[in-house]
């Protein structure tokens, strides 16, 4: 799943270690979540998405897939 977590963040001068003690995390896992190595459970998705005033569909959207021979993959 792709995010624009670090854009927002960025935008408000937030550190990501300040962004996770907002959100009770580790570092670590705002790293993750910011580079798609770990998508949020619903309701960390929900914290996110209420910490920037946003709807959960305006932070985190699918990651766009490439059709090949009728499957879908997820793009490299």
């Amino acid at each position: 799943m792709d995010n624009s977590i670090r854009a927002e963040r960025v935008e408000r001068g937030w550190t990501q270690a300040g962004l996770a003690e907002h959100l009770d995390v580790s570092r670590q896992t705002v790293v993750a979540i910011e580079t798609g190595r770990y998508d949020p459970s619903l309701p960390l998705a929900f914290r996110i998405a209420s910490l920037f005033g946003k709807s959960v569909e305006e932070l985190f959207f699918p990651t766009p897939a490439i059709r090949d021979t009728g499957h879908l993959q997820k793009r490299p």
